[in-house]
């Protein structure tokens, strides 16, 4: 993921004290800043605290508060917490990758989220934050044949999030999923590193056909709010597609496209996903389009 100076390293060393005598803060950056902030925190809302506790100030790293707090969303009368903070802790020691992933995402929202200036709110409110890494556990399980509990915490995520994520697609980390409502993903779509989705985006198909079927997003991409990309194909890396577009066939990379159906109304060399400009600006569309 591209340097900021709004998101933190991944792991980086630090001489700094450590904050409520946490041994491993000195040597983490994100988890340090965390900690800091659910200090701040506890010490000005005392409604917050047990939350607080029990998700942060109690926890032994930055990837155990990530797995309470999201199995304290997702835990039900029928699959508790344990259950689910179990099933995650050992989907992270299989998968280290994972837990990577839970660092480069809430990276991604500090440093493309102009509202957020704080690790602690997505990490605490952030349902979009929240909805990506419980599919990281879902596709965990469902590669490993553990389907009826991947397919358990997909609909648990519909129900509570409005997000519908096969468990079998395929998405990569530094992705920011903003707001995230009514976003629709299928079996077969693959998302790269570093793309930026708003609300309302489908990754579907154009019907009834099987096999590979779904879309392809490459790296940079920026999906603007109800953005529909239809069948299996691909948006190029760093492509830009508008809000409200309906995307039928492959988007070249470093382009703009909007339109329903889409079509090019620019090329560029910026990074959208990046930039999260999705105005258009000073485009002529009838003079600029071409078919795609």
């Amino acid at each position: 993921m591209t340097s900021s100076p709004r998101h933190l390293t991944l792991a980086a060393s630090s001489t700094a004290a450590a904050p409520l005598n946490h041994p491993a803060a000195a040597k983490d950056s994100l988890w340090r800043k965390l900690l800091e902030e659910a200090d701040a925190a506890f010490e000005a809302e005392p409604n917050l605290r047990a939350m607080l506790r029990q998700t942060i100030l109690d926890r032994d790293s930055f990837e155990d508060a990530v797995i309470h707090r999201v199995a304290s969303r997702f835990a039900s009368d029928f699959v508790p917490v344990g259950q689910i903070v179990a099933a995650f802790t050992a989907a992270l020691k299989a998968e280290p990758a994972i837990g990577l992933a839970f660092r480069a995402d809430i990276n991604a929202v500090i440093d493309r989220d102009p509202a957020c200036d704080r690790f602690i709110e997505p990490f605490l409110y952030f349902k979009g934050y929240h909805a990506l890494q419980i599919h990281r556990l879902a596709h965990h399980l469902w590669t490993r044949g553990r389907q009826d509990l991947a397919l358990y915490l997909q609909s648990r995520s519909s129900d509570l999030f409005q997000t519908d994520i096969h468990p079998a697609a395929r998405i990569g980390r530094g992705v920011l999923l903003d707001h995230a409502t009514g976003f629709v993903v299928g079996s077969t779509a693959v998302i790269d590193d570093d793309v930026s989705i708003l609300q309302n985006v489908t990754l579907g198909g154009t019907g009834k056909e099987a096999g590979d079927r779904h879309p392809k997003v490459r790296r940079g991409v920026l999906l603007g709010a109800g953005a529909k990309i239809l069948g299996n194909i691909e948006v190029g890396d760093y492509a830009r597609v508008a809000a409200g577009s309906v995307v039928l066939h492959p988007v070249p990379a470093h382009t703009t496209v909007a339109g329903v159906p889409a079509k090019v109304v620019a090329c560029h060399q910026d990074e959208p996903y990046r930039d999260m400009d999705q105005v258009l600006r000073d485009l002529e569309y009838r003079a600029f389009a071409y078919a795609i």
